[in-house]
């Protein structure tokens, strides 16, 4: 895995990133809260144990801080931004998989919820993937 940067200045992908980025990270940031927030009302209505929504909220917030981090480098590590993809991809895919399993056994509006906001993770990472591959050879 390259561990070199992208350029600091005059490559279109660089305010792509930051912004495929900083949405990420907003939303992990919303998302987090929530869960954290509303663990017991959220729970009810996904069918979820409102302790496996707290840590997903707490692994959320903290995963927000760092893509913000990552975001706001001068350049951006390319092993971070591909470590970002890698993981939203993994996020997506245990989400599908959770989903059509029905791990946890969510109501429908909890499957609903995990299918979109699965496939809303999946449309970050590929956003962010489009951005990598701008990267100059």
């Amino acid at each position: 895995m390259s561990t070199h940067a992208l350029p600091a200045g005059g490559l279109l992908a660089r305010p792509f990133l930051r912004l495929a980025l900083r949405l990420d990270a907003l939303s992990c940031a919303l998302n987090g809260a929530a869960y954290l927030a509303l663990a017991g009302p959220l729970g009810e209505l996904f069918g979820l144990s409102p302790a496996l929504l707290r840590g997903a909220g707490a692994v959320l917030v903290a995963v927000s801080a760092l893509v913000w981090l990552a975001s706001r480098a001068r350049p951006i590590p390319t092993a971070a931004l591909r470590t970002i993809v890698a993981l939203n991809v993994a996020w997506a895919a245990g989400s599908l998989l959770a989903a059509i399993a029905g791990w946890g056994s969510p109501s429908t509006a909890g499957t609903v919820w995990i299918v979109v906001q699965a496939v809303a993770v999946a449309d970050l990472a590929a956003l962010q993937l489009a951005g990598l591959r701008r990267e100059p050879r």
